[in-house]
């Protein structure tokens, strides 16, 4: 998908994979200027981040009061929702577990969910999708072509964590999300932050048969329902502490006997066929450049470590193609049907009917209306 000369930016390492890079004269990029810019301010005054955090968690505590949570947590797993479970927990909340199980779980992925659990004695209800229905879906965005083939998933886990808080009568859903290892992910690799179900939509009717009905899907104004109207708002607290994702790993192996795989959303076996095998390989967009820069851009990397971990392949040889034997019959598809999919023309958003206009507007009317304080 490269239409111009490549080129890597100098500071961190985007490079011309991502078709909407901007470089400047110095040879930085777009990406993480706005990093330094927008983000690392955020962390110049630890004492405040300090204030800020301690004020949502009494705020949170406040809220649930005389109720059996206060909080809700998704949790996949990983490191980042597994440490904001931990430092929930530690700083005297009693979240509700939540973890949407789309049938792609690893086994050491959900050992850790009942790890996390059982050592914090937190409450944990699962979410299990349709598999029959789901499965079509899945089918549909793998044969559409676009990149982000994980949209279904990705708006599932919002759509499930609020009505579980909805359920609960808790106001306050706590994220894993976080600036020091997510804060740079181009839009053409990662559209699904948009909540865009008119694309949602459109490629379920055009490349499947089914009829969307038990699986929950999670747009912009179901987003503005449960935040305006039912009051539900999602806070991120890894963003207001020095959070180092190699440091939490740690953490919390040795304090709850938690196991992790070595690389990020790899707790899915999905996500990680489709980050480390089929992005690469269809779409020429290698995942660990949005990871690396972000951890460049907290000082958590050097430049010169990630070009080094970038010298070897995104995917194991040796075992990609007993995975793509398991996605492909877990799918009912035959694997020549796969291999042809991986032939046709790579597709982003862009070449969809979507909504993103829309969407960013109402964005930032929001943000000017209701300005972080």
């Amino acid at each position: 998908m490269l239409d111009s000369p490549y080129q890597q930016c100098v500071r961190c390492v985007m490079d011309t994979s991502d078709p909407d890079i901007v470089f400047y004269d110095d040879g930085t990029c777009n990406h993480c200027t706005d990093y330094i810019l927008r983000i690392n301010p955020l962390f110049a005054d630890p004492k405040k981040n300090e204030e800020s955090v301690r004020d949502l968690i009494d705020r949170i505590k406040s809220k649930g009061n005389q109720k059996a949570y206060d909080s809700v947590i998704g949790i996949s797993g990983g490191v980042d929702s597994c440490y904001t479970a931990y430092y929930a927990k530690i700083n005297g909340l009693n979240p509700l577990l939540v973890h949407l199980d789309n049938g792609w779980d690893t086994e050491l992925a959900v050992q850790n969910i009942q790890t996390v659990a059982e050592k914090l004695e937190l409450d944990l209800e699962t979410v299990v999708l349709d598999w029959s229905e789901f499965r079509e879906i899945q089918l549909a965005f793998l044969r559409s072509s676009i990149v982000d083939i994980e949209i279904p998933s990705d708006l599932a886990i919002p759509a499930a964590l609020h009505q579980i808080a909805e359920k609960h009568g808790i106001k306050t859903i706590l994220s894993g999300g976080n600036y020091s290892s997510e804060g740079i992910l181009p839009l053409q690799w990662g559209y699904h932050v948009m909540k865009d179900m008119k694309l949602y939509r459109y490629i379920v009717r055009k490349f499947s048969k089914v009829k969307r009905k038990k699986i929950p899907g999670f747009g912009l104004w179901k987003e503005f329902y449960y935040k305006m109207i039912k009051g539900i708002k999602t806070c991120y607290p890894l963003n207001f502490i020095d959070y180092n994702k190699d440091e939490a790993r740690l953490l919390l192996e040795k304090e709850l006997g938690c196991k992790f795989p070595e690389r990020k959303h790899h707790e899915s076996r999905y996500t990680s066929f489709w980050q480390s095998y089929i992005m690469p390989v269809k779409y020429g967009f290698d995942y660990r450049l949005a990871t690396f820069s972000t951890q460049i851009c907290s000082n958590q990397i050097t430049r010169d470590e990630a070009l080094e971990q970038l010298k070897s392949l995104p995917y194991n040889p040796e075992t990609v193609g007993r995975e793509k034997n398991f996605i492909c019959k877990k799918l009912q598809i035959s694997s020549e049907e796969f291999d042809s999919i991986l032939k046709q023309p790579p597709l982003t958003y862009k070449d969809f009917p979507n909504s993103k206009k829309r969407i960013t507007f109402v964005y930032n009317v929001y943000r000017y209306l209701f300005p972080k304080k």
